[in-house]
């Protein structure tokens, strides 16, 4: 390996050098390349949003949204890329989504009783996170216990506010459509973390080729 994992490249650089049976490295050639390929862009598109918010204290991190069979490898390349993760699998942390207070409402419960449901089954080295679509549900989710505030697809306006009300009593994350183009705005929020699923599902492999000499 001539170049570590995590570094920058250009046109042209080798970064690595493999020796073996010419037909073993022509039948591995493909396979290889796309592995490569796609989590060096995985890297990269990290890397992109990472420049564009290191004015400020937030955290790029991933979603789940993960090629299947690639989770932990695409996870890898972010973390390479600069970004940090977010849960691996369904165990790591309860998010308690839209879905989830809709069918608990069912069976009685309103927004701060599935909170603190959760949090009562919950061990303590568990955190509890809510997704809220308003400043109002912010407020009475952190009111409720919540440790970690999913922002879902607010305005920067929206964002802001509920960033001030969550102040120093959990942690807030935004979420939704996050691109390129907004992520700087969003940072400047405040917020502690942003989440963008397209470093993972969306990213544009990089262009890698074998040369033989």
């Amino acid at each position: 390996i001539l170049i570590p994992d995590g570094s920058k490249v250009t046109k042209n650089d080798r970064i690595l050098e493999i020796s073996g049976y010419l037909s073993s490295i022509l039948t591995a050639e493909r396979t290889a390349l796309n592995f490569l390929r796609k989590l060096s862009g995985v890297a990269t598109e990290t890397s992109k949003y990472v420049d564009e918010i290191s004015h400020t204290n937030s955290r790029i991190v991933d979603t789940r949204k993960t090629t299947p069979g690639f989770r932990a490898l695409e996870k890898y390349a972010v973390r390479m890329g600069g970004g940090h993760n977010h849960r691996l699998n369904l165990s790591d942390g309860i998010l308690i989504k839209d879905n989830h207070v809709k069918i608990l409402h069912l069976e009685g419960l309103n927004l701060t009783g599935v909170i603190q449901k959760a949090k009562s089954n919950a061990p303590h080295t568990i955190k509890v996170e809510v997704e809220v679509e308003t400043v109002e549900q912010a407020v009475e989710s952190v009111s409720a216990g919540a440790d970690i505030i999913l922002l879902d697809n607010m305005s920067t306006q929206d964002m802001e506010k509920a960033v001030k009300s969550c102040l120093g009593r959990a942690v807030t994350e935004a979420s939704g459509g996050i691109n390129l183009k907004t992520v700087r705005s969003v940072a400047e929020t405040g917020v502690n973390l942003i989440s963008v699923g397209a470093i993972t599902h969306s990213a544009p492999n990089l262009d890698l080729s074998l040369d033989i000499d």
